[in-house]
């Protein structure tokens, strides 16, 4: 049984986030919870909160299933891009020749895929 969680409109940059993404992807959940806790880049918080929400809702599925022996992990985790922050004053920055460059606010979206190893998983997995 899969779990999904999302966040939206997070103030970093898309690729920025996908850094940390991509350290978890596929990890366990135990795993990625000890990896972004310690990780020191500043998403790695917001993630870490997003992984315990992914959890939270796939207990909320699974009432009668425990987490210790369900053997969750991130099946699928991606960052797309959010929207650039637009404000009546642009934000400029100064270029040569007194020309002005606009400064792009860049945020992402984030979803996070788990599921626990079953039966099932264990074969496809195997195959491959």
């Amino acid at each position: 049984m899969e779990a999904i969680a999302k966040l939206n409109n997070v103030p970093t940059s898309p690729r920025k986030m996908r850094l940390i993404a991509d350290l978890i992807r596929g990890m366990g959940v135990d795993l990625a919870l000890n990896t972004l806790k310690f990780d020191s880049k500043i998403g790695s918080k917001r993630l870490e909160k997003l992984l315990l929400s992914a959890i939270s809702n796939w207990q909320e599925k699974n009432k009668d299933k425990k987490i210790e022996e369900a053997d969750l992990f991130i099946k699928e985790i991606f960052v797309n891009g959010g929207r650039m922050i637009k404000r009546m004053i642009k934000r400029l920055r100064p270029a040569p020749q007194g020309r002005a460059h606009r400064i792009r606010k860049r945020s992402n979206h984030v979803t996070i895929v788990l599921d626990s190893l079953t039966k099932e998983n264990k074969k496809d997995g195997a195959k491959d």
